[in-house]
């Protein structure tokens, strides 16, 4: 197999370094609910409701009224926080199960226009070049300006097979349109092969249900295909959106035998917690390195954060994405559910991931990554088999699951936004 750029790189170091060497719960109503401005303000409300009832020019249902209202409110507050009708809200748990329909996007919302945070591996925005950073400004000709990002999912979904172009702005060039065809969305997380004889190479793409067991069975199969002879272990996060916080948990305490892994903060001291490892080192405390770039975000700095923060990993690439505030999604009985900005994420150091995101030990710019890795990372080994299978256990938490323990805290960078 050929070896090149980072992959090269990250195989190098570890040799050279080895030689020598979740469901939150809504937050409690402000106290200042109750206060006559509160009430002042919720009767211009419906002042406002009742003269767009009457004087709109189209007819218009409450219930729009309402939902906008809603939605209105929770994107004032910041661009990860939104309102999920029961529609999307359905959407996002199939999401997470690792299995959905559209072009294979993580987006976000950036001054009223599109952001691609990463594309999925093997899905048309993949394959069609898309790239972090890109802003779509446009969905079949059409402005996506004026549209929520869940309004701009929704127009970019559409039946398997069907094709959607899109506007792209990308720094340094001029707009330019990309045709996809839409597909069934199938992540595979975990992926895994040998570099050289010895070195194991695990590409993780996302943080969904999927990726604790993945790992571990890549894990596994690494060792036997080495013949128990591994020098280190390269955990590639590169362009990994993000996802499940119990799940960045989980692959962040596979390498670690203690210590806190991440601690969340928010507006009220007694609600921090702390995420703390467990005995146990899958890697057996071999040489780890981590590769990261602009496209990883949230679990992704979660797990980079950690494994750095406790000197377990050498983390080679460029600074990641800053997106360190959690999401609470909150079940609303009946009517979809609602993403809230409830905290923030802090590495064991107490570094703040947001805005600020972390910044690789040894920099290896993008530009210096051979086009053919993605080739090198598509011959490796399919541990997805052995991973699906553990569908079956995360499936039994969610069939035991009534509205109010379906609330997730859900990281990843889109959540920031959505995926399409």
């Amino acid at each position: 197999m050929k070896r090149s750029g980072l992959i090269a790189a990250a195989a190098a170091t570890l040799i050279v370094f080895g030689l020598h060497q979740d469901v939150g719960a809504a937050p409690p109503a402000s106290t200042s609910a109750n206060t006559a401005e509160t009430y002042k303000q919720l009767n211009l409300f419906g002042d406002v409701l009742e003269i767009v009832r009457n004087g709109y020019a189209d007819e218009v249902k409450d219930d729009q009224l309402v939902e906008g209202a809603i939605n209105g409110m929770l994107t004032a507050l910041d661009p990860h926080s939104n309102y999920l009708n029961s529609k999307n809200f359905n959407d996002m748990k199939v999401q997470t199960r690792g299995e959905f329909g559209g072009l294979g996007i993580e987006v976000s919302m950036e001054n009223g226009l599109v952001k691609v945070v990463s594309p999925i591996d093997d899905t048309p925005a993949a394959h069609a070049g898309l790239k972090p950073g890109d802003l779509i400004t446009h969905l079949d000709g059409n402005a996506v300006q004026g549209l929520t990002l869940p309004e701009a999912v929704e127009k970019m979904r559409g039946p398997v097979n069907s094709d959607i172009n899109l506007t792209i702005r990308r720094e340094g060039q001029e707009p330019f349109d990309v045709k996809l065809t839409r597909a069934i969305i199938k992540i595979q997380s975990v992926r895994s092969h040998l570099e050289g004889n010895n070195i194991g190479y695990i590409r993780v793409t996302s943080f969904n249900e999927q990726t604790d067991v993945g790992l571990n069975n890549a894990m596994k199969n690494l060792k036997q295909q080495a013949n128990n002879k591994l020098i280190g272990v390269i955990l590639d996060l590169r362009n990994n959106p993000g996802g499940l916080l119990d799940q960045a948990v989980a692959v962040s305490d596979a390498f670690l035998e203690k210590g806190e892994i991440v601690s969340t903060r928010g507006k009220r001291a007694e609600e921090a917690q702390r995420y703390n490892a467990r005995p146990g080192d899958i890697a057996s405390g071999l040489p780890v390195a981590v590769l990261i770039n602009g496209g990883s975000a949230s679990a992704s700095e979660i797990v980079a954060g950690a494994l750095q923060d406790h000197h377990r990993a050498v983390l080679i690439g460029t600074k990641s994405f800053g997106k360190g505030s959690v999401q609470t999604i909150i079940p609303l009985a009946g009517h979809g559910a609602m993403r809230l900005t409830t905290a923030r994420y802090y590495t064991p150091s107490g570094r703040s991931i947001q805005a600020r995101g972390i910044d690789p030990d040894i920099v290896v710019e993008a530009a210096k990554i051979a086009k053919d890795e993605k080739a090198a990372d598509k011959t490796g080994d399919k541990t997805a088999k052995a991973g699906d299978k553990k569908d079956d256990k995360s499936a039994k938490n969610d069939d035991k699951k009534d509205d109010k323990k379906d609330e997730k805290k859900d990281d990843s960078a889109a959540d920031q936004g959505a995926v399409d």
